[in-house]
């Protein structure tokens, strides 16, 4: 998958689903974020990047994206909120919900 394939992959799936989370399957940090989507009854679209033979691609172009390569990247109604801890702070913070509104 070339550069403009893996860009046209992601942004697809971000503007094809209100929440996308691009996820690692042994990540700690993902776990939470998807069981905090979960324990508010919110579905998601998980795209487990280490499961993916150009998953390395696609976090270098999320990396590009967002200014950071970590995973969890979440986004939601496309636009990206950041990684688990980012996710948690805004629903601590009460506005979580408001942006999946």
């Amino acid at each position: 998958m070339g550069d403009e394939d893996v860009k046209k992959f992601v942004e697809e799936k971000i503007k094809g689903d209100k929440v996308v989370l691009f996820s690692k399957s042994t990540c700690p940090y993902c776990v939470q974020a998807k069981k905090l989507f979960e324990s508010l009854g919110y579905t998601y679209t998980a795209i487990e990047l280490d499961k993916m033979p150009n998953g390395p691609s696609i976090q270098d172009y999320l990396g590009q994206k967002t200014g950071a390569r970590t995973v969890p990247r979440v986004f939601i109604k496309g636009k990206c909120i950041g990684g688990a801890s980012d996710t948690k702070q805004l629903h601590d913070e009460g506005r979580l919900l408001a942006l999946l509104e």
